[in-house]
């Protein structure tokens, strides 16, 4: 389903930081048997001349489909650069987020770009070659909510999207990288937790009016402001909880495609084209800096 409003993460992180999760990696990958043939999808990508990419279609503005039915976003132009460079065509397809993190990919697409999140469980079934962007990840309420600190969202009913780590987070099994983020403390304990598809869905519920399904629901910051400007009743409280490194995913089993899409994000963020993207689609640096 499309978004509902898609018509309308300091200091200095260090290229060593993600060479040397590329190092990770790849060390990773030869010890593992039974996986894809080393160089299986970058040789079907170069064959091809196509790149699959899996995304999010209402997430925005990091990945929509707009008024037409055609994907924008941040991630979306960071796919189309990385094919660009490449050399390759790209095509977009929209599978249910668990279907990416599962790591069950089955080739019915190549490379996963929507604003993923590394965890450990997820780096069991999945490689992550390089982080291209941070994001602030918060609770938000509806406009008319008596709630006036995270406290007050205790034993609450709040939504987020299934699968996803703001989930996670309301059930206090997030786990991030500690190379990127510093250790998670959970603020909040729902009495209720449920989930939706999308974020936007668990939206669509809280702005039929506070408490009728939902008292709060929790996503990223850049997602809660999006959504206020196409006139969700909605509002961001209290300051971000976590801050999310998001990568580039792959399946496991051919280092030359975690290589050469490493290659290609790092001349990205060297060459300016990453903080670019990023100012314009969300207005600020979110490549730069972190929170650790």
């Amino acid at each position: 389903m499309k978004s509902s409003f898609s018509h309308v993460e300091k200091k200095s992180t260090g290229k060593g930081k993600i060479k040397s999760v590329v190092s990770l990696a790849l060390a990773g990958f030869v010890s593992l048997s039974g996986l894809a043939q080393a160089g299986e999808v970058l040789d079907k990508v170069m064959s091809e001349g196509k790149m699959t990419v899996a995304t999010n279609s209402e997430y925005p503005p990091a990945s929509y489909l707009n008024a037409d039915g055609v994907f924008e976003g941040y991630d979306v132009d960071v796919a189309k650069e990385l094919a660009k460079r490449m050399g390759v065509d790209v095509e977009f397809i929209n599978p249910a987020w668990e279907a990416i993190t599962s790591g069950k990919w089955g080739g019915r697409w190549d490379v996963a770009i929507g604003s993923m999140t590394p965890t450990p469980a997820r780096a069991e079934v999945l490689d992550f070659p390089a982080v291209y962007y941070f994001t602030p990840s918060a609770f938000y309420v509806h406009k008319d909510s008596s709630a006036q600190t995270l406290a007050d969202l205790n034993d609450k009913r709040i939504g987020a999207s299934g699968g996803s780590t703001y989930e996670a987070y309301l059930t206090h099994t997030l786990e991030l990288d500690q190379a990127y983020s510093p250790p998670v403390t959970f603020s909040v304990t729902p009495s209720d937790i449920r989930t939706y598809e999308t974020d936007t869905n668990a939206m669509d519920d809280l702005r039929i009016g506070d408490g009728k399904r939902l008292d709060a629901g929790i996503s990223s910051v850049p997602n809660i402001l999006e959504a206020i400007k196409a006139n969700y009743p909605i509002r961001q409280l209290g300051d971000p909880v976590f801050y999310e490194p998001l990568a580039v995913a792959l399946a496991k089993g051919d280092p030359e495609m975690t290589e050469k899409t490493a290659e290609i994000i790092e001349e990205m963020r060297a060459d300016g084209t990453l903080v670019e993207l990023s100012v314009k689609w969300f207005g600020e640096d979110l490549v730069s800096t972190t929170h650790n």
